[in-house]
């Protein structure tokens, strides 16, 4: 079974952005996703910058796993209807 890890679980790896959760709910059924398909990970909450014309700043669920977990972690979430964060480091405060 996939674990939330805490911040030592990372401490020697640089860990990836994998998701931004912008509503509880599809977090919460994500760690439900990864601790049944057994996917150690982490979540911290943090903010991004969103909207187009409305520019604000919003709060979100940052999920990460460790490098080696990467691609598995993706596959599962597009099985599950989610859609991977490919892009670079978001546009946080």
């Amino acid at each position: 079974m996939g674990v939330k890890q805490d911040a030592a679980y990372f401490k020697d790896q640089e860990p990836v952005l994998i998701y931004i959760g912008k509503k509880l709910k599809d977090s919460l059924r994500l760690e439900e996703i990864f601790a049944a398909a057994n996917v150690d990970y982490g979540v911290e909450a943090d903010e991004y910058r969103g909207g187009v014309i409305f520019r604000s700043v919003r709060a979100g669920a940052f999920f990460y796993v460790l490098p080696e977990t990467v691609d598995a972690a993706h596959e599962i979430m597009r099985q599950n209807g989610y859609k991977p964060y490919l892009g670079a480091a978001p546009d946080v405060g």
